[in-house]
């Protein structure tokens, strides 16, 4: 028969333990939000775009930009066509020089 009581832990010890313990858990949940956060905003749909734009006669598309009710297209002949966003309507020209 055996006896020998076996070694107790020190109280500071079983705390560390615990701290440690609770510290990986918490980074390990802070890790899954986080690329749980990265992968919902890679995935979420942008701003949406027009099915075609109608530019004049001759114009060529170099560019094209998006704001909130707009949107505009920079052509070959250094012109700014500004758009409305929800009709596709030409609002203003802005010829630059």
């Amino acid at each position: 028969m055996d006896d020998t009581p076996e070694p107790v832990e020190p109280a500071n010890l079983r705390f560390l333990r615990q701290l440690i313990t609770v510290l990986t858990v918490v980074m390990i949940g802070g890790l899954v939000v986080v690329v749980g956060l990265l992968v919902t905003r890679f995935y979420s749909s942008g701003p949406e775009m027009p099915k075609s734009i109608e530019l004049p006669d001759g114009s060529e598309a170099t560019a094209f930009t998006r704001g909130d009710t707009w949107y505009a297209v920079v052509t070959s002949d250094n012109e700014i066509l500004i758009f409305d966003a929800m009709t596709g309507q030409l609002k203003q020209t802005i010829e630059i020089k």
